[in-house]
Formats: C-alpha cells, structure tokens, sequence
C-alpha cells in the first residue's frame, strides 16, 4: 500500500501522524511511504530522518493525497484539504465528526473510507488510541488551568496549591475516564483540594481505591454538580461518549452559581464540548469570559506539547495501521472488530451508530457493506 502522512494545519498543531520509526516499520512491511516536507519539523522530526527512514519526502500536500492509498494524520482535515481526497481514499485520524458535519458530509460525498482514532477499541472494549491524548489532555487541564486563574487572564488570583496560612484552591473534575482521571493524578500533585464527579459508582470506588482520601468522590447528580460548581475555583470538564455529542452537564444557568473568575477546562471540545457555554479556542487565543467565568476551550491541547503527543499517539495509532496496510481495510475490519468500531464512513454511509445519532444520518453496519 502506499501510505502518506501531511503536515498539519489547525492551529499551533505541530504533531505529525507519522515519525521516521514509524516510515521504518512499513517499509519494513513492504509499504511505500510519502511524506510532506517539513511535516515533522514542529515535533522535532527532520526530513533528512524520514528519508533515511524510507519515506520518499515531497514538496507539497497535494504530492502525498495524489499518490497515497491512505492518508495517516492526527487531527480532522481542514476544509481547505476536501478537495485533495480522492474517492476510496482511506482516511486514518482524529475525525470527531459529532460536532463536525460539514466534515462527515464530505467524506460521505468522496466516499471516503474514514477510520477515527477516537472509536477504535481493544478486545476488552477501551479505546487505544485515544488513551495516549487523554492522558496529555487531563495533564495539561491542570496546568493551563492554573495559568488561567491568574489574575492576569481573568481569574480569580488562586494558587492551587495554597501555602501555609491560606486556603487551597478547589479543583472539580466531572468525568472520571482516562482524561479524568490523569487530571486528578496532576490536580494531587499540586496539593489542590479535588472532587471527582461520575455516573459510574464502580469507576468511583476505584478512583477512590487509588487515590484514597486525597480526591472526594461524589455520584454525578444534578444537585451534586451544582453544589460542586459553587465551591470550585476550577472545574474540568472530562466526558466523553466515544463518537457522540458530549452532554451539556454544565449549563447556562449553572455559570451565576459559581465564583467570579474561577475557571474552566472543556477537555471535552472536540466532542462539542460538556459546557453549554463552550465553543472551540485556539493556542492563539485560548480563553474568553463569559458571566464572570473564564474559559478555556482549546480544540487541540496536545498540540502544545507535540514531541510526548506524537510519540504517544503513534505509540498506539501504529499497529492499527500496518495491519490496514497488510491487509487493506475490509479484511483488516473483518478480522479485529476494534477496527470496525473505528470505521466512521465507508461508501458514502455512516458506519458508527453514535455519529449517525448525533448527526441525524442513517447508520449502516460495516459487515453490510464489505
């Protein structure tokens, strides 16, 4: 197969979907790989690498979507790249196309064979590649959160940590997955007082188990969000349903209950975002305020920390896409149902019944139409 890796273009996005290592192991398979000049730069790749690696290094985009059979990025392509794909063309990536249907429409129209990181599972049901990203992602909530609750950008002037004689600032994390649960692996580490909301009780007493009386756990109800909003000075919104919409657990209405220049970090954006009041930030301009509370809304947190994103993701993006490329998509989807699960479209139908849902399409099993 010929496979292709680009440069990104959302911005600040220096990650890369291939890395030279990466370039070896399909070579080694017998693949051909093309990559763009300079796509690796921004994580610290060299073309000279990816060339000594194998890959066949060309000047422009355009170059790698004309000769390659599947097209291997991180993030959703931007709309200025619709009219590179080509139709049959396998797409390997982050799509999150809940919030995004002008991009699920596209693909539907190339009939484009598009494969979402974000859906793929394993054998006991989790989801491989977007651990990594979640892992970074709860990380990083932290700590740009407390840069956000300075006084400077808005916030309330909190340092979470507190020192002695002074109160700790209070973090809430509503979600307690991957994402949630890394966050409050960070949010312990700087001595904040934390509260973790889930529906989920077993999830609970296992976050318990682990953290024990360094993080409160509460049941996610309505009365228990609110209580928790009131006291917070940041609040982590880490939800996630794998392909869908995010539910909007914090509202509007909830925004007056909280403190004036406290904060929030919507890991969860991609999917459309857990807050009524979120919409897509850039590393360019990453916070805006609404009702006395900052926001931070960032569509790519991992992007900002491009070498430990792209190892990591590639870490576990790889073995998916060498075994595409052994054997093509449809044999690859019969024999490992996690990559049927990543299989978002396919011919011009919706192969994933959470994106159907949220985007009001018909969904089509995958085993129907290979």
């Amino acid at each position: 197969m010929i496979v292709g890796t680009t440069k990104e273009l959302k911005n600040h996005e220096y990650r890369v979907g291939l890395t030279p290592d990466n370039v070896a192991d399909y070579v080694a398979h017998g693949h051909t790989v093309y990559v763009e000049t300079e796509a690796g730069k921004g994580a610290g790749f060299t073309d000279d690498e990816y060339r000594k690696a194998g890959a066949t290094v060309v000047g422009t985009s355009k170059e790698v979507f004309d000769k390659a059979d599947m097209i291997v990025k991180v993030k959703e392509p931007e709309s200025c790249e619709y009219d590179l794909f080509r139709e049959g063309q396998i797409l390997f990536t982050y799509l999150h196309l809940a919030p995004n249907p002008e991009l699920a429409a596209m693909l539907m129209e190339k009939r484009i064979k598009a494969v979402a990181y974000e859906t793929i599972t394993d054998r006991l049901g989790n989801l491989p590649c977007l651990r990594p990203m979640s892992q970074i992602a709860g990380r990083l909530s932290i700590q740009e959160g407390a840069k956000y609750l300075e006084k400077a950008y808005g916030g309330r002037g909190i340092l979470l940590g507190g020192v002695p004689g002074v109160e700790r600032g209070e973090i809430v994390i509503i979600g307690g997955g991957i994402a949630g649960t890394y966050a409050a692996k960070a949010a312990v580490g700087v001595d904040a007082q934390v509260t973790l909301l889930d529906i989920n009780p077993d999830r609970l007493a296992y976050l318990e188990d682990i953290f024990g009386a360094s993080v409160t756990t509460l049941y996610s109800t309505e009365a228990n969000i609110r209580k928790a909003l009131a006291a917070a000075d940041l609040v982590i919104g880490s939800v996630l349903i794998p392909g869908g919409k995010t539910p909007k657990l914090i509202r509007k209405e909830h925004l007056p209950l909280m403190k004036k220049g406290a904060v929030i970090v919507d890991i969860a954006i991609d999917q459309g975002g857990c807050c009524e009041t979120s919409h897509v930030t850039t590393h360019d301009d990453p916070v805006y305020i609404e009702q006395g509370v900052v926001h931070y809304c960032v569509g790519n947190m991992p992007g900002a920390v491009p070498y430990t994103s792209t190892v990591a993701l590639t870490n576990s993006t790889l073995r998916y896409g060498l075994t595409i490329a052994d054997n093509g998509l449809e044999k690859a989807a019969q024999a490992d149902a996690g990559i049927t699960n990543g299989v978002n479209m396919y011919g011009g139908k919706c192969t994933n019944a959470n994106v159907a849902s949220a985007l009001g399409l018909e969904f089509h099993s995958l085993s129907e139409l290979i």
